[in-house]
């Protein structure tokens, strides 16, 4: 937490990695982490799978 805390007071955003377990995004949610990434939230995906995903994001977003 003080990690976050110090990176916010440098106007940082913070990324974290390796996110596996709900009991993990949960507590990074409750410190404000700015951004998460890992297993839990999605797969590695090649460049191809992450554009047509961004896509799709896209698409609903917009409609």
């Amino acid at each position: 937490t003080g990690i976050i805390a110090l990176a916010h007071s440098l106007r940082l955003d913070v990324v974290a990695e390796g996110v596996e377990t709900e009991a993990q995004l949960a507590f990074l949610r409750a410190q404000s982490c700015d951004m998460m990434q890992g297993y839990l939230l999605s797969q590695p995906l090649s460049a191809e799978q992450f554009a047509r995903t961004m896509m799709k994001k896209e698409t609903r977003r917009t409609q």
